[in-house]
């Protein structure tokens, strides 16, 4: 799959002022069942834990810290009150923010769900944190659902408006799950990921900061 389906592109200054100074990035995971990790085998299958992995492997040097506060159920007015505190607790230079689900199942107005996201995106960005937006999950239950329409489209014009990186979930699951022979990334309620699941989505998230940070970072200059 195209990377650019998978993310749209944005600058992660913040964390890469962090790296010039030092070799740890402090990562501050918040949404609900799907960064707690419902349906996972275990604390270790959940996407925060085999994110970590993933990037140590892949930026050798540089240690990474990710803090999971994944609280099931919660939609984005919610998590935000709490990432405020969050933040002040765990002083991130990055947060992963896994939202839209929950949001577009409780019929969430997208006017107010649209506010309530920028807001929050608007004070990490003064107090000098980058975020990354993590999409609505994809199950063929709700592929045609107008509301996660909506909520989706709400994502992509708020990543476009701040300049942040967005993590297409969505589309990238739904062109796995299209393949031949797929094997099954969603739990037994057709809902929540597996094991398999998670790492796929531990993997486009890898992917997409990588190459948003060190492909831009070491970027030579153009004459």
């Amino acid at each position: 799959m195209p990377s650019s389906s998978i993310a749209a592109p944005a600058p992660l200054p913040n964390v890469t002022a962090t790296l010039e100074t030092r070799k740890t990035i402090r990562v501050l995971a918040i949404g609900s069942s799907s960064t707690y990790g419902v349906g996972a085998s275990s604390g270790s299958k959940n996407y925060p834990a085999q994110l970590t992995d993933i990037l140590e492997k892949a930026l050798r040097g540089i240690n990474v810290e990710i803090i999971n506060r994944g609280v099931s159920g919660e939609v984005a007015k919610t998590t935000a009150e709490r990432l405020r505190v969050e933040v002040a607790l765990t002083h991130p230079d990055l947060v992963l923010w896994q939202l839209g689900t929950n949001d577009a199942l409780a019929r969430v107005p997208v006017e107010e769900f649209e506010n309530t996201v920028t807001s929050t995106i608007e004070w990490l960005k003064e107090n000098k944190i980058d975020v990354v937006l993590v999409g609505l999950q994809y199950t063929s239950r709700f592929a045609r659902d107008d509301n996660y329409a909506a909520i989706r489209d709400a994502l992509r014009k708020i990543a476009a408006q701040q300049n942040i990186l967005y993590v297409r979930r969505f589309e990238a699951m739904r062109y796995i799950s299209a393949l031949r022979n797929a094997p099954p990334m969603v739990s037994g309620d057709d809902l929540h990921l597996n094991d398999l699941g998670y790492h796929c989505m531990a993997e486009h998230i890898a992917h997409a900061v990588i190459a948003n940070l060190f492909v831009r970072r070491f970027r030579p200059p153009t004459n």
